[in-house]
């Protein structure tokens, strides 16, 4: 197939990218930069100049591809009705070329969408009240388009898809760690992240594009719930710092905003069961954990 691809040359982008071509499908990605384009070519992808914005330049995207994937989110987090519609509209523009054709559209959204507390499934609805509520929006888009003869499906990524050079949530997460000399987490310590290797979310976007049907809502999380203690205390081991319990109003200031607080402390644990039974998918790279001791992350930071 030929895939369109949005957000090609991000983090986990590139792994994507290079895992579509190695399959033998060829890809044209959006580039709205110079250093965007490079980048996409470096993984054997055709820049496609544009933005999110420019919706005459996903549609052609769209139109001249067998299959888009959307990856690309941006805005400001300070205006997250913005971010909204930015994502719905592009969503819209690259889903239209594609009506009655059944080509797949397959978008990216995120598993802390979901009801905290408790171990959800990809047939749970999404928390309308949640941290991550503004990603509903775009997923509804996206499946709104699989009863107008397109094969659309969402995948919702763990908060963190760790590997080589993150610089997500964990690594912000050891960024802090450092600045302020312990390695923190909120109460008790027992909520729990999904995690995958971005490895492994590559290889199920490229299942998704190439068999999901129309309609699926699918979890790319290799484990379940890893809880942010066990995450603290691997990251205070490699640092030699000591780790440590905030309480909620003092996290508040410990971490980059009162937002990640919030987040850091969410308890959002995901089965993948469905998703790894319907496609095929078995995840088999190292762990979060695994990835915190023998990985890059608690590198000497460059001078």
């Amino acid at each position: 197939m030929h895939i369109f691809v949005t957000g090609g040359s991000g983090q986990t982008g590139p792994a994507v990218v290079a895992e579509l071509v190695a399959a033998g499908h060829t890809v044209t990605g959006l580039a709205r930069s110079d250093a965007a384009a490079a980048r996409l070519e470096s993984v054997g992808a055709t820049p496609h100049r544009g933005s999110l914005d420019d919706h005459d330049s996903l549609r052609r995207g769209a139109e001249a591809a067998d299959g888009v994937l959307h990856m690309a989110y941006g805005g400001d987090f300070s205006d997250l009705d913005d971010m909204m519609r930015r994502d719905r509209t592009a969503i819209e523009a690259l889903g239209q070329p594609l009506e009655h054709s059944g080509k797949p559209l397959v978008i990216t959204s995120g598993t802390l969408l979901m009801p905290a507390g408790r171990e959800t499934t990809e047939k749970d609805e999404p928390d309308a009240a949640g941290i991550a509520a503004f990603r509903i929006a775009g997923e509804r888009a996206c499946l709104g388009f699989a009863a107008r003869g397109v094969r659309a499906s969402v995948v919702r990524l763990a908060p963190t898809v760790h590997g080589p050079e993150d610089h997500g949530f964990i690594s912000m997460l050891i960024s802090t760690a450092r600045k302020t000399g312990v390695s923190a987490y909120v109460g008790d310590g027992t909520n729990r992240w999904p995690a995958v290797h971005r490895l492994d979310a590559a290889v199920l976007f490229r299942l998704a594009l190439e068999k999901a049907p129309a309609g699926s809502v699918l979890h790319g999380a290799a484990e379940t719930g890893v809880t942010m203690k066990s995450i603290a205390q691997t990251i205070a081991r490699g640092l030699d710092l000591p780790a440590i319990s905030l309480t909620p109003d003092e996290a508040a200031g410990h971490y980059v905003s009162p937002f990640m607080a919030r987040v850091y402390s969410f308890d959002g644990p995901v089965s993948s069961a469905h998703t790894q039974e319907l496609l095929g998918w078995s995840p088999a790279h190292p762990t979060l954990l695994d990835d915190l001791e023998h990985g890059d992350y608690l590198a000497t930071p460059a001078s």
